[in-house]
């Protein structure tokens, strides 16, 4: 027995893989391309099974398949998406452009699979033909923009429950951190006194300011220009098909689509991907800040500030011993850079479309599928072994808030700025204490002194000396 069977396609015979359920298109792009090793996303693939399904589901009730081959047909990308079948896709990610390979390797997977179901042998496409009925109304070029869509979709809710933990967590620390007072800093130098507690509020309302603009941006991606077929005119498909494939779709997926209000802008235009990946970017942004306050905040534990104490997961040095890292915020920064990087390659290939269609799908659909993977694995991991355990070191942060310059500022109302300043000046360059150098020049008493330099009061809304 061979190993392989042959097909055909228009460019002549094709040796495929006897037990492969692609054919003769996929192996093509196959050979043609072994560039990177990286296949596609299960999301995507998810998504484009699932239009095939919409599509024979809506050519079973227009008559325009038979029965037995249209169930078949929605068997077979069922199991697809599924995930019965992923093992099959095998086309490199750099690709032909528009993503035109993917498609027939989905066509052909599931035309295969289909034939197999009505005890048809792999490749006889006589009976259900990957372009004729798996393909019917459909062109890459609607096909691969709404599983675009669908993608981010599916894969982007899986970003917003991860942002959704880490938010949550933020803010139990924001209310376990609140009566830890510590010195501010303002450009890495003594401010005004505020509480631990206070700045992981700032970090989970900055959590939350990104999630509900990744949210706004997908909701964008619930209209599709499926029905668009090769150029947005429709060309070869039934005049009921959109309405009907819009339904069926969201029907199929459980999302609440909506025909695109002009489908050569769909079929142009990556507009919505790129706000969507944008959003994913500017979290990248805000995460990657805060990472940076975590990672200073635990700095030490003896030369650093050590206010806080991240939990240790890992030893932090091959050759100094006892040493323990923040590994967890370090893996979020490059999660963040890369995520950041990742948009610039969205960005270009939106912008690389020419007339009718954009050919750089295919690295669009890699590039923000790598940002869902690695923020929603990333935040999960963060928020599970690092965040829920941040620790504070009340003493570390008292014996800074004792020898800040920034309580200085709550005397402004009481003995005017200049005077303030010489304060701290002296304080600064004696060693001795604010309060020390507060009474020794007679502008408060002891007792106006704790009264108006309470951190705690420092931290609220106030003037000082004033009820």
């Amino acid at each position: 027995m061979t190993d392989y069977r042959t097909e055909k396609d228009s460019l002549g015979e094709v040796k495929v893989p006897a037990g492969a359920y692609y054919g003769a298109q996929t192996k093509r792009a196959v050979d043609n391309f072994p560039v990177s090793g990286h296949k596609p996303a299960f999301g995507f693939i998810w998504a484009g099974a699932a239009v095939k399904r919409a599509a024979a589901i809506v050519h079973r009730d227009l008559k325009l398949i038979g029965e037995k081959e249209v169930e078949a047909i929605i068997a077979a990308a069922t199991e697809v998406m599924d995930g019965k079948l992923t093992d099959q896709f095998v086309v490199d990610v750099y690709q032909a452009g528009a993503g035109t390979s993917h498609n027939m390797n989905l066509n052909e997977v599931i035309a295969n699979r289909a034939l197999e179901i009505l005890g048809q042998g792999r490749g006889e496409y006589s009976i259900i033909h990957p372009n004729d009925q798996v393909n019917m109304a459909q062109s890459t070029n609607d096909l691969i923009p709404t599983s675009l869509r669908l993608f981010c979709l599916r894969d982007g809710q899986l970003v917003l429950d991860a942002l959704d933990k880490v938010e949550s967590g933020f803010r139990d620390k924001a209310e376990e951190f609140h009566n830890v007072l510590k010195s501010g800093r303002t450009h890495l130098q003594d401010a005004v006194p505020v509480r631990l507690g206070q700045e992981f509020g700032g970090y989970a309302e900055a959590v939350k300011r990104a999630r509900q603009k990744i949210a706004a941006a997908r909701e964008a991606l619930l209209e599709i220009g499926l029905g668009g077929s090769a150029a947005g005119t429709g060309l070869n498909v039934h005049p009921e098909y959109r309405p009907r494939v819009t339904k069926a779709l969201g029907e199929v997926t459980g999302f609440e689509l909506r025909q695109a209000s002009d489908y050569f802008w769909a079929m142009q235009s990556l507009g919505p991907l790129v706000d969507f990946s944008s959003a994913l970017r500017n979290l990248a942004i805000e995460l990657s800040r805060i990472m940076n306050d975590l990672r200073l905040l635990a700095s030490g534990p003896t030369t650093g500030l050590n206010e806080i104490t991240l939990p240790p997961v890992q030893p932090g040095s091959s050759i100094m011993p006892g040493k323990v890292n923040p590994v967890l915020a370090e893996m979020m920064n490059m999660v963040c850079f890369s995520v950041i990087g990742f948009h610039e390659s969205v960005a270009w290939g939106a912008g690389a479309g020419q007339l009718e269609l954009n050919v750089m799908m295919p690295l669009v659909g890699y590039a923000v599928g790598e940002q869902m993977k690695i923020l929603t694995g990333g935040l999960n991991a963060f928020h599970d072994r690092c965040l829920t355990g941040i620790t504070a070191n009340e003493n570390d942060t008292r014996k800074f808030l004792e020898k800040s310059l920034g309580l200085v500022t709550a005397l402004n109302p009481i003995i005017g700025y200049e005077k303030a300043a010489e304060v701290a000046k002296e304080s600064r360059t004696t060693g001795r204490s604010i309060k020390e150098i507060i009474l020794e020049k007679g502008y408060l008493t002891a007792e106006q002194m704790e009264k108006v330099l309470d951190p705690a009061n420092l931290t609220e809304p106030g003037i000082a000396g004033i009820d």
